[in-house]
């Protein structure tokens, strides 16, 4: 068994496609559009693993969550870039484009290396080497 695709509930699905293009090379699918029940979607595909399903949909109430805090579920997406040169060289993108790091390059206590920006929703995103 294996995970086929993760989806998250967005506003604005066209800067969320967007930027996961942009900064993690992802290609995309044809969007999907549901007129009936005001419903769009996108599906993105990485270089491995399972694919991220970005939807829209004007009925889902905003998350109430603090995204600078932990809470239960689901809470962070890690992405692997291959080497810890690229981990560094691609926060130091996104902080120089005005992305929030929430926390900066580092070796975590499990052998890891990483760091941890917001996406442009506030979804947490882990960069690994």
């Amino acid at each position: 068994m294996r995970i086929a695709h993760i989806a998250l509930w967005s506003n604005d699905i066209e800067r969320l496609k967007d930027f996961y293009v942009k900064y993690f090379d992802a290609k995309v699918n044809r969007k999907y559009e549901n007129v009936q029940n005001n419903f769009q979607s996108y599906f993105l595909m990485f270089e491995d693993g399972p694919q991220l399903e970005l939807m829209q949909m004007p009925e889902i109430p905003e998350n109430k969550n603090d995204p600078l805090r932990q809470y239960l579920g689901f809470i962070h997406l890690a992405i692997s870039v291959g080497s810890e040169q690229m981990v560094l060289e691609l926060t130091r993108k996104l902080k120089n484009d005005g992305y929030e790091v929430v926390s900066e390059p580092r070796r975590t206590g499990d052998g890891y290396f990483e760091s941890c920006i917001f996406d442009p929703d506030q979804n947490r995103i882990e960069i690994t080497a």
